[in-house]
Protein backbone atom coordinates (compact mmCIF):
# COMPACT_ATOMS: atom_id res chain seq x y z
CA UNK A 1 0.00 0.00 0.00
CA UNK A 2 3.03 2.57 0.68
CA UNK A 3 3.90 2.00 -3.13
CA UNK A 4 0.89 2.66 -4.14
CA UNK A 5 -0.50 5.79 -2.00
CA UNK A 6 2.81 7.33 -0.85
CA UNK A 7 2.92 9.57 2.23
CA UNK A 8 -1.04 9.37 2.15
CA UNK A 9 -1.08 6.01 3.38
CA UNK A 10 -1.97 5.29 7.00
CA UNK A 11 0.10 3.49 9.15
CA UNK A 12 -0.21 0.36 10.88
CA UNK A 13 -0.35 1.68 14.37
CA UNK A 14 -2.91 4.48 13.15
CA UNK A 15 -5.22 1.52 11.51
CA UNK A 16 -4.73 -0.89 14.61
CA UNK A 17 -5.68 2.58 16.69
CA UNK A 18 -8.88 3.13 14.42
CA UNK A 19 -9.99 -0.53 14.14
CA UNK A 20 -9.73 -0.53 17.88
CA UNK A 21 -12.19 3.12 18.59
CA UNK A 22 -14.77 1.66 15.50
CA UNK A 23 -14.86 -1.73 17.02
CA UNK A 24 -16.32 -0.21 20.65
CA UNK A 25 -18.48 1.56 18.53
CA UNK A 26 -16.95 5.23 17.55
CA UNK A 27 -18.15 5.82 13.91
CA UNK A 28 -16.42 9.10 13.20
CA UNK A 29 -12.60 9.89 11.68
CA UNK A 30 -12.90 13.30 12.77
CA UNK A 31 -11.20 14.59 15.93
CA UNK A 32 -13.40 15.36 18.57
CA UNK A 33 -13.47 18.52 20.97
CA UNK A 34 -10.83 17.79 23.77
CA UNK A 35 -11.04 18.95 27.16
CA UNK A 36 -9.49 21.96 28.03
CA UNK A 37 -10.47 25.74 28.10
CA UNK A 38 -14.12 26.49 26.58
CA UNK A 39 -14.80 27.77 23.71
CA UNK A 40 -15.42 31.48 23.90
CA UNK A 41 -16.24 34.28 21.39
CA UNK A 42 -15.22 37.88 21.84
CA UNK A 43 -17.87 40.76 20.47
CA UNK A 44 -18.93 43.54 20.51
CA UNK A 45 -21.83 43.24 22.66
CA UNK A 46 -19.79 41.19 25.15
CA UNK A 47 -17.43 43.61 25.07
CA UNK A 48 -20.02 46.04 26.13
CA UNK A 49 -21.61 44.47 28.38
CA UNK A 50 -18.23 43.85 30.54
CA UNK A 51 -17.74 47.34 30.10
CA UNK A 52 -20.82 48.34 31.86
CA UNK A 53 -20.79 46.31 34.78
CA UNK A 54 -16.97 47.56 35.60
CA UNK A 55 -18.38 50.75 34.93
CA UNK A 56 -21.15 49.96 37.68
CA UNK A 57 -18.85 48.65 39.91
CA UNK A 58 -14.82 49.46 39.68
CA UNK A 59 -14.63 46.96 42.71
CA UNK A 60 -15.80 44.10 40.95
CA UNK A 61 -13.69 40.89 41.15
CA UNK A 62 -12.72 38.98 37.48
CA UNK A 63 -14.66 35.95 39.28
CA UNK A 64 -17.75 38.09 39.03
CA UNK A 65 -17.02 39.38 35.67
CA UNK A 66 -16.56 35.25 34.98
CA UNK A 67 -20.06 34.58 36.43
CA UNK A 68 -21.60 36.97 34.36
CA UNK A 69 -19.89 36.03 31.48
CA UNK A 70 -21.26 32.86 31.03
CA UNK A 71 -23.83 33.87 28.27
CA UNK A 72 -21.05 34.40 25.92
CA UNK A 73 -19.46 31.15 26.07
CA UNK A 74 -20.14 29.30 22.35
Amino acid sequence: MKVQYGDACLSLHQVYEWTGKFMNGISSVTESPRPGQAHRVVTPEGIAAFEAIVKENRHVTVNELARNGDYIEK
